[in-house]
């Protein structure tokens, strides 16, 4: 849904308003309201109230009396529909401006945001401004990925941050002259280079957010962004700063700042080693302190009140003020007016006016915030064109959703072998249905399909890709399978350093350029450390006999399930029963995991480095399961100790159980998570865990 828009016709902006409290009043008509265009009263065509509030959650079984396994990682997030998005939230951290005092203060308020003020339908990114900008790759709601980004947030020591919020005052402050100029000049330019990469590290974050649908924030969290120097207005960061507010507005972004150094001590310190100066020296350089820290706000000031934000400043509860924004991504009015014909013309028959728009209330005692302006330009009502196939793979890479022209499903499974090392293993389930096949002789169908898998590191950054063009050829019943159930395509991906890392693929229909993308969160341990590490987790159901030994490949690049040739006559009821056979069979594969109720589902995995006892050569392994739904434990089994067989062509070993779901489980989506124990490691890195997402069906 767009929220600002700038057509010929329409002018939509959107506006928060809050009472006394600084609660937001919901309850207001078109009345209450009046909207100005370079101080002109518009009349108000269109009004309304978007609430953003997450819907109560249904109640959930309480959870077991378990206690928790101390290390353990919390179980994966469901995929989010773009339907189930509530907030999308990007929280920037500046560390191209933020000095290691606060960097500590950020890490904490990060933590305390994915642990305590995360919701259900939120997606969100942390992303670095010193850190390379991928296409913003990062927005997730795994937890998971999230804390691995937090880890990569620490003092960047060539920003423009020092140690401390404030330098302190020393008898050399007082140089005169040139030299004392020249300084201050180096300083400033300084400061400039890098605000000006702060706001271009915003702009990127925002350009990528564009496409997604809704209001979305951008929590900004930097020291000091200034649009002052010793000359007077820094004409060169008013621009980009006026650049990226237009483009936030038409985005639909909202910029928030927050400053993160807390409720400064502005008056002298320890620190401060003014002796031998004169008492009007000390008055003077305390004022040029304060002066500095008044204006090192203004930009952040600035960039929120031009998109309706708010600015977050002298307090010491960093996570308190994160969870004053949150409260007023809670909902917004949209309020729309048509133009007139001079809004749109040209000054001087070259530059765009920038009109200035205000939101006022009526009524007493309430506030209101909404976006100042924008300039002349009407949006543009079309999409991006993609033209070539690399073009159309990468822009579908950008998006955070799967689905698409081509509705993919991936399992992505790591693994490793003495071989080819660590290895991600991508199973592709792709519908048969969103492919167009070609006739060939010989009742041949043919299908081609462009396949882009790409790993995303540090912020977002390409680490590795696979790009690789296939073609399906099959016929008959081959064929009719094909379609109904759907393809598996397995490609291997050899993963040479360890990391998180964010998988996503993207499948491209050749004949008709339709395609679909999925994601998955994936977790590359270093082996060489020689620590309990588990692979990912093989889910399927349990066959039965009849449709095991109907169990069938064929067709070139894809693996649909279909019936043995040497199957007896069949019958209407043996027809039913192995068409809801073969159903079964296809949507409990490890590339689907969509199990019915009362399904007995198997699992197994690899368990490296496992110690072993010097005695009898045989390790002393335990393993729990625990299943989650909606992020709450649902069941915990018992510890039960492993007899695990080696794995051929391995330095671990395999463990494999079966899962009984519940006759009356209800529809939905589940995480299993297995805790392996190692009696005989050390006891910090004893136990570890692994999770897979599966979905139970009617």
């Amino acid at each position: 849904m767009p929220v600002l828009r700038v057509t010929v016709n329409l002018v939509q902006v959107d506006a928060v308003v809050t009472d006394s409290k600084g609660k937001q009043v919901t309850n207001l008509t078109a009345n209450d309201l009046r909207i100005f265009q370079d101080g002109k009263s518009q009349k108000i065509t269109h009004f309304s109230y978007i609430s953003t509030a997450a819907p109560t959650p249904a109640p959930i079984a309480p959870k077991p009396a378990v206690p928790a396994v101390r290390g353990t990682p919390a179980p994966p997030a469901m995929r989010l529909r773009p339907d189930q998005v509530r907030r999308t939230i990007a929280l920037v951290v500046d560390d191209l401006g933020l000095s290691f005092e606060s960097m500590a203060q950020v890490r904490g308020a990060l933590k305390k945001f994915v642990d305590q003020q995360m919701q259900p339908g939120d997606l969100v990114a942390i992303i670095r401004t010193g850190a390379g900008m991928g296409a913003l790759q990062e927005l997730t709601s795994d937890k998971r990925m999230l804390y691995a980004a937090i880890d990569r947030v620490k003092f960047n020591m060539l920003g423009r941050g020092g140690v401390g919020a404030f330098a302190p005052i020393h008898d050399s402050d007082g140089t005169a002259g040139a030299l004392a100029d020249a300084a201050v000049r180096a300083d400033e330019f300084r400061d400039e280079y890098f605000a000006r990469g702060t706001l271009g590290a915003i702009n990127y974050v925002v350009g990528g957010l564009k496409e997604m649908p809704g209001r979305k924030a951008v929590i900004l969290l930097s020291d000091s962004i200034r649009i002052f120097n010793s000359e007077g207005l820094n004409d060169i960061i008013l621009q980009q700063m006026r650049q990226l507010t237009d483009l936030a507005n038409r985005a639909s972004v909202v910029l928030y700042g927050v400053d993160p150094r807390g409720l400064p001590t502005l008056s002298l310190t320890a620190e401060d080693k003014p002796s031998g100066r004169n008492p009007q020296r000390v008055s003077e350089q305390l004022q040029q302190r304060r002066t500095d820290y008044f204006q090192s706000q203004d930009g952040l000031n600035y960039l929120a009140q031009e998109t309706g934000g708010l600015f977050i400043h002298d307090t010491n509860d960093i996570s308190g003020g994160i969870r004053t924004i949150l409260d007023d991504q809670r909902g917004y009015y949209l309020i729309g007016y048509t133009p007139d014909n001079a809004t749109f013309q040209k000054l001087n028959g070259k530059d765009r006016k920038y009109h200035k728009v205000s939101v006022k209330v009526k009524s007493a005692g309430l506030s209101v915030r909404s976006r100042t302006g924008f300039f002349g330009v009407p949006d543009q009502n079309r999409k991006p064109v993609y033209r070539t196939r690399e073009e159309q793979l990468f822009a579908a890479l950008g998006s955070p959703f799967g689905g698409g022209g081509v509705r993919l499903r991936m399992t992505a499974l790591f693994g490793a072998n003495p071989k080819e090392g660590s290895f991600v293993q991508s199973l592709l389930h792709i519908d048969g249905h969103d492919l167009s096949f070609t006739d060939e002789p010989d009742n041949w169908k043919k299908a081609v399909i462009d396949v882009l898998l790409v790993t995303f590191g540090d912020n977002g950054a390409v680490v590795d890709q696979t790009s690789q063009t296939y073609t399906i050829r099959m016929r008959g019943e081959t064929y009719q399978n094909g379609l109904e159930h759907g393809f598996v395509q397995t490609v291997n991906h050899v993963v040479k350093k360890p990391g998180a890392y964010q998988l996503r693929a993207a499948v491209r229909d050749s004949a008709t350029q339709k395609i679909g993308s999925a994601t998955q969160y994936i977790e590359v341990p270093d082996l060489s450390k020689g620590h309990l590490t588990l692979s990912g987790i093989v889910l399927r159901a349990r066959a039965t006999a009849s449709l095991a030994a109907a169990a069938n490949s064929g067709g070139t690049g894809a693996n649909p399930a279909q019936p043995a040739s040497s199957a007896p006559a069949p019958t209407p009821e043996s027809e039913k029963a192995r068409k809801q056979e073969a159903d079964a069979a296809m949507l409990g594969s490890p590339a689907m995991r969509m199990f019915h109720p009362g399904k007995k589902v198997e699992y197994a995995l690899q368990i490296l480095n496992v110690q072993e006892d010097h005695a009898t050569n045989r390790p002393q392994l335990e393993s729990q399961l625990f299943l989650f739904r909606d992020g709450q434990q649902i069941y915990a089994g018992k510890p039960t100790p492993l007899a695990p067989e080696k794995a051929p062509d391995s330095n671990g070993v395999v463990s494999a159980g079966l899962l009984q779901l519940g006759s009356k489980m209800e529809p939905g989506e589940y995480a299993m998570q297995i805790v392996v124990t190692d009696k005989l490691a050390k006891e910090k890195y004893r136990t570890v865990a692994q999770s897979i997402d599966f979905e139970v069906v009617p």
